[in-house]
């Protein structure tokens, strides 16, 4: 499963990150699709992409199939499992934009600036399922789209397509985003702060210490718990000034919602665990990860990637 968070800082930078959990790797990679690239569209008309778009992918055919990317705009994006409640079109819709499920975060990333200018072309979307080639299925995803201001989480049910805005900055997997921000109501007496003493009859009672104000918020790897947790510390982390201690704060709040192998089968009995955890920093055009094989936190930028043929992408 997945989770992920969206925060600014204090000159409206945004940071979109995520972790990405699953028991096996997909080869993926850190790739950029250059301003100008080609992107052939299943249903809309072919267009040359109007945004540098950098994150992790898989690229199949030149093609790059993003998990999470952002563009030179400093608009984000990113796809969570959503499976057993994503439903998409069988086909293309007379009337509406018709969007391949795979193609969503490029198209998203290579078209657009602003969560704004997404909404609004959303407002007539369809979401197909149909799949990149014969060979692979279609993946059952929601997703989170963010800028410096605000996020949108987008999913495709039985009864069409939502659009919502997203107050919380955090998504996880199944249930709905709806069920998510109404299970939130029951943790509202959570605290970051240090709780006072309490008095029961003649006894005087002092917390042990610090966190007692935060007891009650679920630590396990279920979808919900890791929603309320990353929820959580996404609203009371504080405000911090530089690129650097951005991304920590990125790295340091995915990795208390981490998966780790042996804490929760799948139902064929594989573990799942984070493969990666990747940021994409606007302030800089810089992509971030770290690998559940090597922790340490690397790093590509946009304005490293420039090789001038917008006809290839980078494969870094």
């Amino acid at each position: 499963m997945c989770t992920g968070i969206r925060f600014s800082d204090g000159e409206g930078n945004m940071y979109l990150a995520r972790n990405l959990d699953w028991s096996t790797r997909y080869g993926e990679r850190v790739v950029v699709t250059p301003a100008g690239f080609p992107l052939p569209y299943s249903f809309l008309d072919d267009a040359p992409a109007a945004h540098a778009v950098i994150g992790m992918a898989v690229v199949l055919d030149n093609y790059p199939l993003y998990f999470d990317c952002g563009n030179d705009a400093g608009l984000g994006v990113a796809g969570l499992n959503f499976p057993g409640f994503a439903e998409y079109s069988k086909g293309p819709i007379d009337g509406k934009t018709n969007i391949a499920a795979y193609e969503f975060p490029v198209w998203v990333a290579a078209n657009f600036s602003t969560v704004d200018e997404v909404e609004a072309a959303l407002a007539n979307a369809n979401i197909v399922a149909k799949p990149v080639s014969d060979q692979l299925g279609v993946s059952m995803l929601h997703w989170i789209v963010g800028d410096g201001t605000r996020s949108i989480v987008i999913e495709q049910m039985a009864d069409g397509p939502h659009v919502m805005d997203n107050p919380v900055d955090t998504l996880a997997n199944q249930p709905e985003f709806t069920w998510h921000m109404t299970n939130l109501r029951t943790y509202i007496t959570a605290t970051g702060d240090f709780p006072a003493a309490a008095t029961w009859g003649r006894a005087e009672l002092t917390p042990f210490g610090a966190g007692a104000g935060a007891r009650g918020i679920p630590g396990d790897s279920y979808s919900p718990s890791r929603f309320v947790k990353a929820a959580f510390l996404n609203a009371n982390y504080p405000q911090k000034a530089s690129e650097w201690e951005n991304v920590l704060r990125a790295f340091h709040t995915l990795g208390s919602v981490a998966m780790v192998e042996g804490s929760a089968a799948m139902a064929d009995g594989a573990f799942e665990r984070t493969l990666y955890t990747g940021c994409y920093s606007a302030r800089t055009k810089t992509y971030y990860y770290s690998t559940d094989d090597d922790p340490s936190i690397k790093s590509v930028a946009l304005a490293d990637c420039n090789a001038g043929d917008v006809s290839k992408l980078f494969v870094a």
